[in-house]
């Protein structure tokens, strides 16, 4: 599968997802989107991919969101994307594979969005965070308006949303909205031990999971615990579920075949 503005490698179980445009400080535009939707269909198809890490290249930039300089050449008419919405992701409600954001450098307007829409946050202390499109007479309509007020207290997310104001690595750690702050030399290698820890859970009980806690948000309790969830259904139906007991009964490592 050939790309001209990511990169999309396989190993090992994990699949990693690069936004390859540092020039524009990885910025997307339409093309971009596309390969992006491409490639997390591809993770979500692939039984062999339990993990999936983006992340952008270089060293200043995970992303700046949308491409505002290809917007004003062409009109914001232009701006398309693939079945997951902006950057492949932040309208895709059906993966329940998880996926692990490397933040290593800006994650502004669009770029925070994909970040948002990621189960893990790791960030470079170098990150910063933020939706300033208020600033250019945008909103940020990738999710951003919606999640950030359901991560952090609704006043603080309410004070950086008007402003547009950024938010530094350690102060988004803080808020709990990232899980770990490394420096930028580690990013890769934290969030390769991330995606290991998870590869040693068994992938149906990751997915069920992830399932009940994204579909349940918001609900009542007692209708979250009613309600019917089919990865769930799958993990009781799953080889995983027995080898995970029998693994445990023998005192031996369980060996998962995500099924």
């Amino acid at each position: 599968m050939g790309f001209e503005f990511i990169k999309y490698e396989k190993q090992d179980r994990i699949a990693t997802i690069t936004i390859n445009r540092p020039e524009v400080m990885n910025a997307l535009h339409p093309p971009a989107n596309l390969e992006l939707s491409a490639a997390f269909d591809d993770y979500a198809d692939d039984p062999e991919c339990w993990v999936a890490i983006v992340t952008g290249a270089g060293e200043r930039a995970f992303s700046a969101g949308n491409d505002l300089k290809y917007s004003a050449q062409h009109g914001m008419g232009a701006v398309t994307f693939g079945k997951g919405g902006f950057g492949g992701i932040a309208a895709r409600f059906d993966l329940f594979k998880p996926v692990i954001a490397a933040v290593n450098g800006l994650a502004l307007g669009g770029g925070f969005e994909i970040a948002l829409g990621c189960d893990i946050i790791i960030a470079a202390d170098s990150a910063r965070f933020g939706l300033p499109e208020p600033r250019v007479g945008l909103a940020a309509l990738a999710g951003g308006m919606q999640r950030l007020p359901r991560h952090i207290p609704p006043k603080i997310a309410m004070g950086l949303m008007l402003t547009g104001k950024h938010l530094l690595a350690d102060e988004a750690h803080r808020l709990g909205i990232v899980n770990e702050v490394v420096p930028l030399k580690d990013l890769a290698a934290t969030a390769t031990r991330w995606a290991n820890e998870i590869l040693e859970c068994s992938p149906s009980s990751v997915r069920a999971t992830k399932q009940v806690a994204l579909q349940s948000e918001g609900m009542p309790l007692e209708d979250s615990l009613k309600k019917s969830y089919t990865m769930l259904g799958a993990l009781f139906a799953s080889t995983d579920m027995m080898e995970g007991v029998m693994a445990f009964a023998q005192k031996r490592k369980p060996e998962w075949k995500g099924k």
